[in-house]
Parts: C-alpha cells; sequence; structure tokens
C-alpha cells in the first residue's frame, strides 16, 4: 500500500472506532498528513500506564515507544504522538478527537474557533471539512507550538494561527467552537460568540493541581436564540486550559461529579436565578440544568 492508501484505510478505520457519521469528516482523516504536523521521525507513541491516585481509584499516566524508523506509516494508527513528551503533551488520540468533532456537526462553510490547536493537525482536519469558504481561527497558549502550527497550516488561506491565551480571545460571531484543554466553567464571551444554530465543546474537568491533566466530562452546548440546549458527551481526560481554572469553580465541579447523574444535564441557563433542585452545576453566569429546553426555532 502506498502512503494515500495507507491514510484511507486509516480514516476508514477511524469511521468504524468512533462511529463517524460525517462522511466529509471521514475524508478530511484519508486527506491531512499527519507526518506534515508532528516533524521528522522517529515519533514517539504513547502508550498508557494505569496507576494509583490520591482521589481514589486510578488514574493513567504516559510511558512511549520509539518507532524503529521515520517512515510516516507508523503515525497512521488511532494512537497518540508525542507532541513534547516531557511534559506528556501529545497529538490527539484520532478515535476520540473524530468523535468529538463529529458531535460538533461542522458543515461546509462554517466559521469555527479550535481553542488549544496544538500543532494544527487537528484544526486543519476541521478545515477539510468546513471547506475554502468557510474559515477556522487556531488559538493557542504556547508561542513554540504555536509557531509551529502556524507553519503548519500555511498551505489552508482559510486558517489563522494566533498565539493568545483563550480566555482572553473574544471571536468573532462563529458556528462552532472546539475547546480542546480542560476547563472549571464556561466564560461568557464563548456563549455570547455563538450564532443561532451555534455549538460549543468543552472539557469540564477536575484536577488536584491546576497545572496537572484533569478528568472530567466533554460537554456539548447548542444555541437555540437566547436558550441553549446543553449535553455531556463522554469522559475526559486533557491538559488544563490556562487560565479557565480556579478554586471555587473546581470544587462546585468536583462535587456535582461525585453526585453523578451528569446525563440528565438537558439545558444551560444563563439567566441569574436561585439554586434549587434541577441545578446539576450552578456557577456565575451559566447553571448546567436538568430543565427541559423549550421548542424553539433557529
Amino acid at each position: 500500500m502506498n502512503l494515500i492508501e495507507i491514510r484511507q484505510f486509516f480514516a476508514e478505520e477511524i469511521r468504524a472506532v468512533a462511529n463517524i457519521q460525517t462522511d466529509a469528516l471521514v475524508a478530511a482523516f484519508a486527506k491531512v498528513p499527519r507526518e506534515q504536523f508532528l516533524g521528522p521521525g522517529p515519533w514517539q507513541i504513547a502508550t498508557p500506564e494505569a496507576r494509583g491516585s490520591s482521589m481514589g481509584g486510578m488514574t493513567i499516566g504516559t510511558k512511549y515507544r520509539v518507532t524503529d524508523d521515520a517512515d510516516p506509516r507508523h503515525l497512521y494508527h488511532n494512537v497518540l504522538i508525542a507532541i513534547d513528551s516531557e511534559r506528556q503533551l501529545n497529538n490527539g488520540h484520532p478515535s476520540t478527537l473524530a468523535s468529538w468533532l463529529d458531535a460538533l456537526e461542522l458543515k461546509e462553510g462554517d466559521r469555527a474557533l479550535h481553542v488549544g490547536c496544538g500543532v494544527g493537525y487537528y484544526t486543519a482536519i476541521i478545515a477539510e471539512v468546513i471547506g475554502p469558504n468557510g474559515h477556522v481561527t487556531g488559538v493557542e497558549i504556547d508561542s513554540d507550538i504555536a509557531s509551529r502550527a502556524r507553519k503548519n497550516l500555511a498551505y489552508l488561506d482559510q486558517v489563522e494561527v494566533f498565539h493568545a491565551d483563550g480566555r482572553e480571545y473574544h471571536p468573532q460571531t462563529t458556528d462552532a467552537i472546539f475547546i480542546n484543554a480542560g476547563a472549571t466553567y464556561l466564560p461568557s464571551a464563548w456563549l455570547d460568540a455563538l450564532r443561532p444554530g451555534g455549538r460549543l465543546l468543552i472539557p469540564l474537568t477536575v484536577a488536584l493541581d491546576p497545572n496537572a491533566s484533569g478528568t472530567g466530562l466533554m460537554l456539548k452546548v447548542t444555541r437555540q436564540n437566547q436558550s441553549y440546549e446543553a449535553r455531556f458527551l463522554s469522559s475526559v481526560m486533557i491538559f488544563p486550559c490556562i487560565g479557565l481554572r480556579d478554586a471555587e469553580s473546581n470544587q462546585r465541579l468536583l462535587e456535582a461529579l461525585q453526585r453523578g447523574m451528569w446525563g440528565s444535564v438537558q439545558s444551560l441557563r444563563r439567566e441569574p436565578h436561585e439554586p434549587d433542585d434541577s441545578c446539576w452545576l450552578h456557577g456565575d453566569g451559566s447553571c448546567l440544568s436538568t430543565t427541559p429546553l423549550a421548542t424553539e426555532s433557529v
């Protein structure tokens, strides 16, 4: 098999593993050259390592094995590849990211924001799905990685990359926002930026150390007009979104996760109200609620 065929096989494998429903997303995985974003090989492939946690249960650390050579074929498996192994910073797990991007319901011509874009591989996947008439803004807080992403994505006219703190970056009105780093609360600016029908994916995670990887749940928010549908998609363990974590909201989220019942969340309320039994996670400026969303045209 040549590399084009290998990428196609990889994309179809991701479709099967993640149950991808969007043909354009599968085509993007078949087209985007992962090796262009990860630099020359050999590469380090992450292997999970379970270990005890002081919070109870198990957490997952990471070890790495090095590929035998620099053949790009090694990259077309459903595996994590190191970007910076010393920080355990990896290029995201393909089937997991694919399932989230599928849930984002990207469409031709969409305007999208990718916060925590890393070296840009999944930003390129987004760009291929929305096409040349769409636009993707990548935001990355690490200056060196942002520089790599900017170079890697230079071939796509519909993409721009900013070195910035995602919390402080105020996007234009947009159709889709993907936050690829863990937060303890939802910033109002991102909710305000969603067009009617716009979708936001954000990992809500808790951590013992604000600078360490956190565990939690991936939340999807869909704006109607003035109301917001909300539901959790899956569990997640991910690097923190710097600036979108604080001790108070971390504790509130931890208590909500410990109570469970996250599958009952149906809406996000932004109007001021006193906490009641329908509030799964009540915070300043937003509340994840078990109250069903009233029918509203977009």
